[in-house]
């Protein structure tokens, strides 16, 4: 699977550059879609997700963007995925802080692309664990993270915590860099660069465990 990630400028910009990188996958940030209001796509007076799409189809595969959508004023941090001229859908971010001005979404998907099965972590969903978990058993071959501004190591930090504890690679696309960790927790791409691109091949390796845990008694009843 060949990643190509994009960390600054949007879908229009790139398609607009006359860059044409084969790749499998190609994953913007927040910058691709930026502000996207549902109603103004619906009416026609926009068409960024009409973009996306059609973008995925010339370049031959499967585009995530990250975006904020606007839905009758209710605003969540997204990311939309495209493949084949058409959107296949939107996720959006699950858990919110007290200071965010976005609202908490739902819609937790693994999308089945011709480049594999795509998990999609938005944002801060990078630092729950359970979110790459539940992707992982749903059997993602691979997980992108569409972030913010990566401005200290906590977010790499989660990146590998998450890609170990779920066994499925994780890449990041935040403002200005590009990361990916392996399943062993362990970065295996990290770069500034405007463009970069990866070559992965999903791992699926599955391992039996055990946990002793209390509760759940079932007791036999004698009384009736």
């Amino acid at each position: 699977m060949k990643i190509r990630f994009v960390t600054e400028g949007s879908v229009n910009e790139y398609w607009e550059s006359g860059a044409r990188a084969a790749c499998d996958v190609l994953v913007f940030g927040f910058d691709g879609l930026g502000e996207v209001d549902y109603a103004a796509e619906l009416a026609g007076e926009t068409q960024k997700l009409e973009d996306m799409a059609i973008l995925s189809r010339e370049a031959g595969c499967a585009v995530l963007s990250g975006c904020i959508t606007d839905s009758c004023g209710i605003r969540h941090k997204s990311v939309a995925v495209a493949e084949k001229g058409r959107i296949l859908g939107v996720s959006d971010m699950l858990h919110i802080g007290e200071a965010d001005d976005v609202k908490s979404g739902a819609h937790l998907k693994v999308y089945d692309t011709q480049a594999g099965k795509l998990g999609v972590c938005v944002g801060e969903d990078i630092f729950y664990p359970s979110v790459a978990s539940a992707l992982a058993l749903f059997d993602a071959d691979v997980i992108f993270n569409i972030f913010g501004a990566a401005e200290d190591s906590i977010p790499q930090l989660m990146l590998r915590a998450c890609a170990f504890t779920s066994g499925v690679g994780i890449g990041m696309c935040a403002r200005g860099i590009a990361q990916f960790s392996s399943p062993e927790g362990e970065i295996v791409l990290r770069c500034v660069k405007r463009e970069c691109e990866l070559v992965y091949e999903p791992q699926r390796e599955y391992r039996l465990t055990g946990i002793r845990s209390r509760g759940l008694c079932q007791r036999r009843r004698e009384d009736y």
